[in-house]
This record gives structure tokens, C-alpha cells and sequence, in this order.
């Protein structure tokens, strides 16, 4: 995981702003500046003129509350309660605001997201009040933060794009640079690499135009962990020494612990365990004076993975569930993924499939959510907007530039009466020029526009499928896989693997039924498929369907009963009513319990009839039914049977659409633990139908 860079450090009106450009680095240590702040307390509380709500007093102990972040997290704690009790009674309103935002950053630490949201924004709208434009960047880079944690890299990107405008408004450089090395990390999470180093390139310009060499160090560690994750190696060891250097000059020894386990890392892509024990050893050692356990869980799953290359399993076994034991206690997603794929491969190889299937699941059910299509739709949203961007600058310097050249021609010919019909000319050229370039301007805006509402539409449909796909194949799927991975590597027997096979034989099932419908979702969303209506007999369908759904009723000893009248001709598709009937009666069955009922009726009116499907099961609540036919093409909502059947997620979707399509509406009354009914109608055969009897 890349290092989220924090933001500087604020103190009270009238008293400098340590640490604006990292400068208090320079001058003193971590350990020296925190020793300073107690002696400075000590002083000023022994004078006999001595307040607690002397905002000088008020400002030193917030100043000694955020060097101790890392350090001391219980001091932390007591130095911000206090601050804030003693800002409170002297209506002292940035120290306030400070101590409220190291209230935060305290339980932020300790992964109690929501109050560390609360704190946040109480101190940002103190900070709005009092006009402190840089603490509000600032705590909105750290409720952007927040949300990076949660792994909802949605909203995270939100906020640090909002915070971004704030501070380049503000011509705050380092802020800017903050943040877009935030939103660098952000990419690389998803594994844009190439979009990653992009930001990383404005980091590095705007960190040489500050000239703080802390933060050139941050930057080149972090650069340092991105570059190993993309097999860069020889890079990755550049940054990471470079950083190193900084780091020990100046005893920060938080990033320094940071430093080495990232060495440690490349050294672990290079398979030269012994190396990579060594750097996370020296990163070990450092943490023993740290409290930072979200920089922990990195370092012991490191160190599990290279104890796994030097095939020692007991240490590796320890490291992993520490670092899981932490990452559970601070709510940390990307933590517990990763090292539930650490323990999924130490127990694999120990041979405890049992436990090793169950962390693999986990990993795998982590990574769909942490992955999930909002948080990818955004950062490719961001890619497009950038692209924009960068052509609109493109086209404003042509128009610049076109300007600049009409200006000249206009001073020039000032003093040439001679040259007039010349001037004349140039200035009508370089008009047709700008107006020439405008029209460009406004055609590619348009172009882009265009592009942008199209690509909404398809990644609308493609989540949709995606989402079936990851949601519903995934799982049964890679179990299938897995189970015969471990079946040809000979680590169980044929036996064994026969006692898989009635699962096998339901996920298989399970496996059709999905690609069935989602071959159908993906004739009417991707080829916009022709609805082709003619005269069909509904009871033919019904009866071919049942007859194949009868397998699935006798096993739960189900029966099916077919009242609809001989000679129902309805004009529809008849592909389409197919899916629509196995789905409905597929759902029907799913929801009985054993010893039930599911009847097919048909009902005649003027000019349709009203087909039904009647369950004895479970029914439904009230906000089930409200959601159940909703088109909300970046969710689905799988349940499970009384048997324990897993639905598809998009079966009543693609119900409604072919519905729809053929000229008929569909609904559903429920009643909870009496059953459900599906009602949906469909046109009779126009000239062609014949009373039914």
C-alpha cells in the first residue's frame, strides 16, 4: 500500500506555521521538537501569570498532540481533549478547530471511521466559519482520506478533486501537491499504473518549485512502492535509496520505517529473501517505538511473504495473522484482502484446504467489492475529463497564439499608412484564423460530449454484465476450478472428489441457468435485438417448461399445475415468452419450501389475457417488493431459496424488458409466509385468435 501523504501541521492565529514547507524537520528531529514542546509546557504552566486559555499554552499543546500522532497515540488523545475543553471556554476558535481535527486523526488511526467523519467535519465547518481556507483544504483532504480507507474510491476522489480546486484557488503548492499524489495513489489501487505516474510527474514539478526536500522524500518513497508493483525495479531501488538518505539525515522515523519496509518489498519482487528479511527487519525495529498500525499490517504481511519464500511456514503463519488481526480490528479493507491472500497460500501449501478455501473466498469477495464498477467508472471518468482538458489547453494557446499575431499586425501597421490594404488583409486573415480555431473548439467540445454520454450508456450496460458475471460465475466457478486444481495435483482422492459431485452438480446447474439469461440480456442490451411477435399457444410454452423445471419441483417435492385454457393465442414472441416463463416459474420453485404448490392460470379480458403464476412460498416484505422489478443497472439483488439455491440477480430485469417488448405490463402481490403472485399480461392474436374453451 502507498503511504497517503498527511497534511501540514496548523497552529494558532499570531504564532508561525510550523512546518508549512516541512522546515521543522530541518531544524530539529522528531524526538528533539517533541522534548522542546514538554519543556516549553513545563515553563509556561510554572509562572505564576499562568491560564489555561492563554492561546499561546492552547497552540503548544495541539503542537505536541501532532507530533505525538505516531509516537504515543494515548497522549494524543488527553493532549486534544484538553486543548479542545480549554479552546471551548476562551472561545478560541482555531485552537479549536485543530484539536477537533487530532481528534479525528486519533480515531482515523484506530479505524472508528464514522467518528473521525464527525470530528472532521465538525472542525471543517469551525474552520468555514473562521475563514481558515488552508485547515478546511486540509481537513477535506482528510475526509477524502477516510474514504480511501473505506475502499469507496468514489467518493475519496470526489473530495480530493474538490480539494484540489480549493488549493489551486488558493495558488497553495503544497497542498496541490499533496493532493495529487493522494489521487496518484488512488490509480495505482486500481492498478492504472500509467495514470499514476502521470500525477506523480506534477508532484515532482511542483515539489522542486517548493524546494522542501521532506517532501521530495515522501514522494520518492512512494514512487519507490509503485515502482515495484510494476516490476520497475532498478527505479523502485533508485527512489527508495535516495529516499532512505533524507529520511536518516533528518530522523523521520516514521517514513523511514516506510522506506525500509519498501525496500524490503523490491528486494521480495527480486526474490532475494534474505535481503528482503533484512530491510523488514530494520522497518520492524523502528515500529517498536511507532504506533502507525496501518503501516504494520504492510510490514508483517512482507515479512510473512518472505518467511513463505524461505519456506519457513510457522513465522510466516504468525506474521500473516497478525497483520490479519490488525487489518480486522481497524475495519482495514485492502489490509484484510491482502493478507487473506498471504494466509490462503500459507495454509494451501500446509495442505488445510478447508482454511485455505475460506480465505481464498474472502480475497475474492473483497476484491469484487474493493474493485467494484462505481470506483473504476470514476477514475476512467477523471481520464476522459483529463484528455478534455489537455486538448481544450491545447486549442486556447493556437487561439493565444493567433491573437498575439493579430496584435502584432495591428502595431506594426499603426505607422505604415502605406501598408493599410496589407494591414487590412493580415487582420481579416487572422480573424477567419481565430474564428476558424473557435469553431474547432466548440466542434471537439461537442465530440467529446458526444463521446462522453456514449460511454455513460455502454459502461451502464457493461457493469450490469460484469456485475452478473463477477457476482454469480465468479464464485462457482473459480470453486469448480480450484477444486480441480487440487484434484490434478493429486491432493485428493477420486473418492473425495466424488463427494463434491451433488455440489458440483447444482453450481453446474446454477452455472446454465445464469448463462442462459445472461445470453439473452446480452441479444436485447449489446445487438438491440429485434422483438419478432406472431401467433403462438401460451399452454405449449408452459408445458414444455414445466416439463423441463420438473426435475428441480420433484426434488423438492413440488407440485406443478398448468390451468391455462387449451387455444390461448397470444401474439408475442415466442423467445422471448419462453425466458419469461422459465424465470418466472424457476423463481417460483426457488421460493416454495418442500410439499408446495406453483399453478400456471391464464385469465381473458377484451384484448390481452392475464397469465399468472401462483407460489405457496415465503413471500415477500413490503421494501422487497418495492425493489424487486427497479432498473438500476449498476446493482443486482441475489437471494437465496428455501434450499439454499442462488438466484442470477437478473432474471425479473430481463422479465420486465421482454415484457415491455411485447406490449404488456408485470407485476407481483406478497403476502409474507402465504406466497407470491406474478401476474404480466400479453396481447391476444390479433384476427388469428379463436375463443378458447
Amino acid at each position: 500500500m502507498l503511504r497517503k501523504i498527511r497534511n501540514t501541521k496548523f497552529v494558532g492565529t499570531g504564532v508561525l506555521l510550523w512546518c508549512l514547507l516541512g522546515m521543522g524537520h530541518v531544524v530539529h528531529s522528531q524526538f528533539d521538537r517533541k522534548e522542546e514542546l514538554k519543556t516549553k509546557l513545563r515553563l509556561m504552566e510554572e509562572r505564576s501569570s499562568f491560564s489555561v486559555q492563554d492561546t499561546a499554552y492552547l497552540d503548544l499543546l495541539n503542537d505536541l498532540a501532532f507530533e505525538l500522532r505516531y509516537f504515543d497515540t494515548d497522549s494524543l488523545y488527553s493532549l486534544a481533549k484538553k486543548a479542545l475543553k480549554h479552546s471551548t471556554d476562551a472561545n478560541y476558535a482555531p485552537g479549536q478547530s485543530i484539536s477537533l481535527k487530532q481528534l479525528g486523526d486519533y480515531h482515523s488511526d484506530r479505524g472508528v471511521t464514522d467518528t473521525a467523519l464527525i470530528y472532521y467535519r465538525k472542525a471543517m465547518d469551525l474552520a468555514s466559519q473562521n475563514g481558515s481556507v488552508a485547515l478546511e483544504l486540509s481537513l477535506l483532504n482528510d475526509i477524502s482520506g477516510e474514504f480511501e480507507y473505506q475502499g469507496d474510491y468514489a467518493k475519496a476522489l470526489g473530495g480530493y478533486l474538490k480539494a484540489l480546486e480549493m488549493a489551486i484557488e488558493q495558488e497553495d503548492l503544497l497542498q496541490q501537491s499533496i493532493i495529487n499524489e493522494n489521487i496518484a495513489n488512488l490509480y495505482a489501487s486500481q492498478n492504472y499504473y500509467d495514470e499514476s505516474l502521470e500525477y506523480y510527474k506534477k508532484v515532482k514539478r511542483l515539489n522542486d518549485s517548493i524546494g522542501n526536500e521532506i517532501a521530495q522524500a515522501e514522494t520518492m518513497s512512494n514512487l519507490a512502492s509503485l515502482y515495484g508493483d510494476m516490476k520497475k525495479l532498478e527505479y523502485a531501488m533508485f527512489n527508495v535509496n535516495r529516499s532512505i538518505d533524507i529520511f536518516e539525515k533528518y530522523r523521520i522515523m516514521d517514513w523511514l520505517a516506510y522506506a525500509y519496509e519498501t525496500k524490503g518489498k523490491v528486494y521480495l519482487k527480486k526474490y532475494n529473501y534474505n535481503w528482503a528479511l533484512y530491510w523488514y527487519r530494520q522497518s520492524e525495529m523502528l515500529h517498536q517505538n511507532l504506533e502507525d498500525d496501518r503501516a504494520r499490517i504492510d510490514l508483517y504481511n512482507g515479512l510473512a511473504e518472505t518467511y513463505i519464500g524461505l519456506e519457513n511456514d510457522s513465522l510466516a503463519t504468525n506474521y500473516a495473522e497478525d497483520a490479519f488481526r490488525i487489518s480486522k480490528s481497524i475495519n482495514f479493507a485492502e489490509g484484510i484482502k491482502k493478507c487473506s491472500k498471504t494466509l490462503y497460500e500459507i495454509y494451501r501449501r500446509k495442505q488445510d484446504y478447508a482454511t485455505a478455501l475460506a480465505y481464498h473466498e474472502l480475497f475474492q469477495e473483497l476484491s469484487d467489492t474493493l474493485s467494484r464498477n462505481e470506483n473504476r467508472q470514476s477514475l476512467s471518468l477523471l481520464q476522459t475529463k483529463t484528455e478534455y482538458e489537455q486538448q481544450k489547453e491545447t486549442l486556447i494557446r493556437d487561439n493565444e497564439k493567433a491573437l498575439a499575431s493579430q496584435k502584432r499586425y495591428l502595431y506594426a501597421g499603426s505607422g505604415l499608412l502605406l501598408f493599410s490594404i496589407l494591414i487590412i488583409y493580415l487582420v481579416y486573415r487572422s480573424k477567419k484564423l481565430q474564428q476558424r480555431l473557435t469553431r474547432e473548439l466548440e466542434a471537439k467540445h461537442e465530440i467529446l460530449e458526444k463521446r462522453k454520454a456514449e460511454l455513460q450508456v455502454e459502461n451502464e450496460t457493461k457493469v450490469k454484465l460484469f456485475s452478473i458475471i463477477g457476482h454469480d460465475l465468479r464464485g462457482p466457478v473459480g470453486a469448480l476450478k480450484e477444486l480441480l486444481q487440487i484434484f490434478k495435483d493429486g491432493e485428493i482422492s477420486i473418492t473425495e472428489l466424488a463427494s463434491y459431485m451433488p455440489k458440483l452438480r447444482s453450481d453446474v446447474d446454477h452455472i446454465f441457468f445464469t448463462l442462459n439469461n445472461l445470453v439473452s440480456w446480452g441479444y436485447t442490451q449489446l445487438n438491440g435485438s429485434t422483438t419478432r411477435p406472431t401467433s403462438i399457444l401460451l399452454e405449449g410454452i408452459a408445458a414444455e417448461n414445466i416439463k423441463l423445471l420438473n426435475e428441480v419441483a420433484e426434488n423438492k417435492s413440488i407440485k406443478i399445475v398448468s390451468e391455462i385454457p387449451e387455444n390461448t393465442q397470444v401474439w408475442s414472441d415466442p423467445n422471448q415468452v419462453d425466458i419469461v416463463l422459465r424465470n418466472l416459474i424457476s423463481n417460483a420453485l426457488k421460493f416454495t419450501p418442500e410439499n408446495g404448490m406453483v399453478t400456471l392460470s391464464a385469465e381473458e379480458k377484451n384484448d390481452y389475457w392475464i397469465i399468472s403464476i401462483r407460489d405457496t412460498g415465503v413471500g415477500m416484505d413490503r421494501l422487497t417488493l418495492q425493489k424487486i422489478f427497479q432498473e438500476d443497472t449498476t446493482t443486482t439483488h441475489s437471494t437465496y431459496g428455501t434450499a439454499n439455491e442462488k438466484g442470477t440477480g437478473i432474471g425479473l430485469s430481463l422479465c420486465k424488458e421482454m415484457i415491455k417488448k411485447n406490449g404488456g405490463e408485470i407485476w407481483v402481490d406478497s403476502l409474507l409466509r402465504k406466497g407470491s403472485t406474478f401476474y404480466f399480461t400479453l396481447p391476444k392474436a390479433a384476427g388469428l385468435y379463436s375463443k378458447a374453451v
